[in-house]
């Protein structure tokens, strides 16, 4: 991954970070699940893809990825300009930072907690 990719994502990131409260999930298992639902169907929107709505589960991930999706394309000109196999490796990039900072590179003992 070159500079100019990891930059993209920090750029996304830090969207998340300052905007999105489905980051503060209690529960690791529940954090692994929202960012996959949330970051796949995101892509999938970016990427004029079809997307699954079929649960309830689903659907909130839906409306959260639709958010997202054009919060993107608002605020990142950038993105217009990458075609499907770029905008799959930035939010493949994406999903595995969100996974780190809010999963495996968190201090939050609470997301390892078994009784949750």
């Amino acid at each position: 991954m070159d500079d100019v990719m990891r930059e993209r994502i920090e750029q996304l990131v830090d969207y998340i970070m300052k905007n999105c409260l489905w980051q503060f999930h209690s529960r690791a298992w529940d954090r692994e699940k929202q960012n996959e639902g949330i970051l796949t169907k995101t892509m999938q929107i970016l990427c004029d893809e079809p997307v699954e709505k079929e649960t309830p589960q689903d659907k909130c991930y839906w409306v959260d990825a639709v958010i997202l999706a054009e919060a993107y394309r608002q605020r990142y000109e950038w993105i217009h300009a990458m075609d499907k196999a770029e905008l799959k490796l930035l939010m493949q990039g994406l999903k595995e930072r969100m996974d780190y900072l809010t999963i495996t590179g968190s201090l939050n003992e609470e997301l390892t907690v078994p009784l949750y």
